[in-house]
């Protein structure tokens, strides 16, 4: 929506806004408008298109997903450093249904950008065992699957980790 400078610029306007009111006498007004700038600089760290996607992904609607991820047009200008991680997973994790090559260059690069969930990290290294998997690359695939069983600390990915290793060993 805002390029991301415009953000921060918007919320000290409006911080300055609110204390001119507050030295005014509307001390309600004031206030409001200070907790008001919160919501830019909130979108500053999490971009709202990346929110949406992640939202439309929850409910398995890809195509609405990469709808919105459209509309991020230059994300090395327009995103944070973690904020294009996220934008790479996003679209790894979408194309890990059609284009496996293309998905695994989206999951390294979004590694390499940092991811701030630990459990994120783990789906993308799980991802990366599995092509590395199929392209026949097993001590890599062994090294990945065992990253993520590391970063997976609440077990979500537990059964997915063993199914993977049990298909390694009929390799």
């Amino acid at each position: 929506m805002f390029h991301r400078n415009i953000k921060l610029i918007l919320a000290g306007l409006i911080i300055v806004t609110g204390i001119w009111q507050m030295t005014e006498g509307n001390i309600g007004n004031g206030i409001f408008l200070i907790l008001l700038s919160a919501i830019p600089v909130f979108l500053y760290y999490k971009n709202e298109f990346i929110l949406l996607a992640f939202l439309k992904l929850r409910k398995q609607d890809f195509p609405g997903a990469q709808k919105w991820l459209a509309h991020i047009k230059n994300p090395e200008k327009a995103l944070v450093r973690k904020q294009q991680g996220y934008f790479n997973y996003l679209h790894g994790i979408m194309l890990s249904q059609t284009n496996l090559i293309q998905a695994e260059k989206y999951f390294k690069k979004a590694i390499e950008l940092g991811l701030t969930m630990d459990m994120d990290l783990a789906v993308c290294k799980l991802n990366l065992a599995g092509v590395a998997m199929t392209r026949r690359r097993k001590l890599e695939a062994t090294n990945l699957l065992n990253e993520a069983r590391k970063l997976d600390k609440q077990n979500m990915l537990k059964e997915q980790i063993t199914m993977m290793k049990e298909q390694m060993k009929k390799m």
